[in-house]
C-alpha cells in the first residue's frame, strides 16, 4: 500500500534527523546483545533484523550475539532431562552440554541469520569454536551461606567464561561486508566446549573491538530507581554508586556489571534497552530520547527519563 502524502513526510522527517547520526557513527562497531521478548515475539523478530540491516546499509558494523535460555529449557524439558540453578546458571553436564550446543550453535543461531538474511542482510552464525572465535576457561563459582565457616568452590560443569576473543576473524567479516551472529559457546584449549552467558559474551567482543556502542537488550524498560523511574544518562561512577546502595541489586546485577566493565574498558557506551519495543535500537541509537538506559564515562547530572 502506498503510504499517503503525510505518512512519506513523516519519514522523510525521520530520516533527516538522523542524519547526524549516521554521520557520527559510521564506520563503528556496535555489539547487540539479543534475547527476551525480542528473540520469541514475531513482529519484534522481523523488526530486529530490519534493524540489523539497516545499520549495516547506512555504515554500521552490528555483530549480535543472541542467548537461548528459554528454548534450551524447553528442549531440555522435551527430552526429559532436569534443569538445575546455582547462582542463577544452569548446571550443565554433558547430555545439557549437547542440548545447549544444538540450540544455540544450530536451531537458535540459524533462524536469526535466516532472518537478518530474509531482510537483505549477509549474516553469517559462528558459535566460539569456529575460527577458535572464544577461547574459553571453566567458571568457578563460589557459594557461601552465613552458617558456613568457609566459601566453598561449586563445580556446575560445562559453564565458562571468556578468556580471549578472535579479534582478527570478526574484522574479517564485519570488513567483508557481513553481519556476525555469535551462539555463546566457548571452547578450551583442550577441545573442551563451555556454556557462557550471552551478556559476558557481548561484553567482551565489545571490550576487544573497542566497539562504539554495547546494547544489551531485555524485557523491563531499563535500569529503574528505587521509584521505578527509568535512568538513563550515567557515568559509571553514578552506577558504582546506585550498586552500593542497593539500587541495583538481583538479575540485573550481572548485567550492569556486564555493560559497566565495558565502559571501563573503553567501550564508548553501553545501553540497556527494551527489547519489547520494536526497532528499540534504531530509537536507542539514533534519536535522542532512546529506549532504555545509557552509561558513559561522562560525568552527568541528567538522569531520570
Amino acid at each position: 500500500m502506498p503510504l499517503t502524502r503525510k505518512q512519506a513526510l513523516n519519514t522523510a522527517e525521520v530520516l533527516s534527523t538522523a542524519v547526524p547520526y549516521i554521520q557520527q557513527f559510521a564506520g563503528k562497531t556496535i555489539v547487540i546483545k539479543y534475547g527476551g521478548n525480542a528473540m520469541t515475539d514475531e513482529k519484534l523478530k522481523q523488526s530486529f533484523a530490519r534493524d540489523i540491516v539497516m545499520m549495516k546499509l547506512i555504515g554500521l558494523n552490528p555483530i549480535v550475539v543472541h542467548g537461548g535460555g528459554p528454548q534450551i529449557g524447553s528442549l531440555l524439558e522435551q527430552l526429559n532431562i532436569k534443569s538445575h540453578f546455582i547462582n542463577g546458571m544452569r548446571v550443565t553436564d554433558s547430555k545439557t552440554m549437547d542440548v545447549v550446543e544444538m540450540v544455540l550453535g544450530g536451531l537458535v543461531n540459524k533462524e536469526i541469520v535466516g532472518l537478518i538474511n530474509q531482510n537483505g542482510g549477509k549474516a553469517i552464525g559462528l558459535t566460539g569454536k569456529d575460527g577458535n572465535l572464544l577461547q574459553a576457561t571453566k567458571l568457578k563459582v563460589k557459594h557461601k551461606t552465613p552458617d558456613m565457616a568457609a566459601t566453598e568452590i561449586i563445580d556446575i560443569g560445562h559453564v565458562g567464561e571468556v578468556q580471549s576473543v578472535n579479534k582478527e576473524l570478526l574484522d574479517m567479516l564485519t570488513n567483508s561486508d557481513y553481519i556476525p551472529v555469535i551462539a555463546p559457546i566457548g571452547v578450551d584449549k583442550n577441545g573442551t566446549s563451555y556454556n557462557i552467558n550471552a551478556d559476558l559474551v557481548a561484553g567482551k567482543v565489545a571490550e576487544v573491538l573497542q566497539a562504539e556502542k554495547l546494547i544489551l537488550l531485555t524485557n523491563i524498560a531499563g535500569l529503574m530507581d528505587k521509584q521505578g523511574v527509568v535512568l538513563t544518562g550515567l557515568s559509571t561512577s553514578q552506577v558504582d554508586e546506585l550498586i552500593e546502595d542497593g539500587t541495583i541489586h538481583g538479575g540485573m546485577l550481572p548485567k550492569i556489571g556486564c555493560a559497566l566493565s565495558a565502559v571501563k574498558a573503553g567501550v564508548n557506551s553501553a545501553h540497556i534497552i527494551d527489547g519489547r519495543v520494536e526497532h528499540s535500537c534504531l530509537l536507542e541509537i539514533f534519536t535522542d530520547e532512546g529506549v532504555g538506559t545509557l552509561i558513559t564515562n561522562e560525568e552527568s547530572t541528567d538522569t531520570a527519563t
